[in-house]
């Protein structure tokens, strides 16, 4: 991409100062990490980290049909949803491809606050926009917010200290309450697996509530250690993991997707996936002995030497010690225990398909 095509949010600046090492990611300047990914990636699981999301976009939908009309155009079931909850989801293409994973918030009875992934923003936009019926309304606010990521067994603790007399939704809750130059917009969500909160606040005012944050114990963390953690749960990431030629069903996603609710774009492919069985699979792979770093798109072979697929994301795992990835393989190769074999630039390096995730957090959820 261009580099006058490359966006900044509202904390580059913050980010520049803090000396972090600066990157393009999703079509935005990002930092990818301060002091190593080890270093943050520990925080993370062993204190508190705070992540710049503020590129990730928020649509407003509301109206007095909003509920039926995400119902058509979302694989899970928002009327399961009461006011104050959200809940992780996908927005489908025809063939049930993802177009991208994204997590809808209840913010009133026909009002909605959705969080969606920060290259797909005009995408999801265009395509939401394209089904829009009756009175529904739509609204992309993206370049209102900035938005930080508290993530860690101490987030909680951050929390009241820098929000005094606020407290934290329960888990996949969102509240909102006024602050400088409006209304911050607090989410119990994450993508790390420990304990945290997602907080939006006006544009303006997101590098005074950043640096309070650290003030008040967050350790400021990248791109790098952002990665690393999710897939130690394996997280998907779209683009990566997720894609318009995947369903959420070879995904292992499949719990997040409600057949029984009625027809949505894309439920033809699911249900005959569900009923058939997905002629591929996503899977979990762990080195079994020392090796290279795995990265996505490296080949996959199997134990006869055939090349089945390539790797969609991969790392070193810095809580296990170990090379952690997942890759797309054929379901007779998919059964865990299976080994398979990671070619990095001629060298293989021995894997099995393991159970997801890779590492389970000490930190319960509230």
């Amino acid at each position: 991409m261009p580099v006058s095509t490359i966006q900044s949010t509202p904390l580059e600046k913050l980010h520049v100062r803090l000396g972090a090492r600066m990157v393009p990611f999703a079509g935005w300047n990002m930092p990818v990490q301060y002091t190593s990914i080890m270093d943050e990636h520990g925080a993370v699981r062993g204190a508190a980290g705070i992540f710049d999301i503020s590129h990730m976009g928020q649509f407003i939908v509301g109206g007095a049909g909003a509920l039926e009309w995400l119902n058509k155009m979302l694989a899970n079931n928002v009327a399961k949803l009461g006011d104050g909850q959200g809940q992780y989801s996908f927005l489908l293409n025809e063939a049930g491809g993802v177009i991208d994973d994204l997590i809808v918030y209840r913010t009133g009875e026909n009002d909605f606050f959705l969080v969606v992934n920060a290259s797909m923003i005009e995408e999801d936009f265009a395509w939401m926009a394209k089904h829009l019926t009756g009175d529904v309304t739509l609204r992309n606010e993206s370049p209102l917010w900035a938005g930080m990521a508290v993530q860690g067994p101490e987030s909680a603790a951050a929390f009241a200290k820098a929000c005094p007399g606020q407290t934290l939704p329960p888990r996949n809750g969102i509240v909102r309450f006024p602050v400088e130059g409006g209304e911050a917009v607090v989410c119990r969500t994450g993508y790390t697996g420990e304990d945290g909160f997602e907080f939006f606040c006006p544009a303006g005012e997101g590098e005074a509530w950043f640096e309070k944050f650290i003030e008040c114990g967050a350790k400021a963390c990248g791109l790098g250690a952002r990665d690393s953690l999710r897939l130690e749960m394996c997280y998907p990431l779209n683009g990566s993991d997720l894609s318009p030629q995947r369903t959420p069903i070879e995904a292992g996603l499949g719990f997040f997707v409600d057949l029984e609710k009625g027809d949505f774009i894309g439920r033809e492919t699911l249900a005959k996936q569900k009923a058939e069985g997905p002629a591929e699979k996503l899977v979990a792979l762990a080195y079994t002995d020392k090796g290279a770093p795995p990265r996505s798109h490296y080949p996959l072979e199997d134990a006869a030497g055939n090349v089945i697929s390539e790797l969609s994301s991969g790392v070193l795992s810095p809580s296990l010690g170990q090379g952690i990835a997942m890759a797309y393989v054929p379901a007779a190769l998919s059964k865990l225990g299976t080994e398979l074999f990671v070619d990095v630039r001629g060298r293989k390096f021995p894997a099995k398909v393991v159970k997801k995730p890779f590492y389970k957090p000490a930190t319960a959820k509230a």
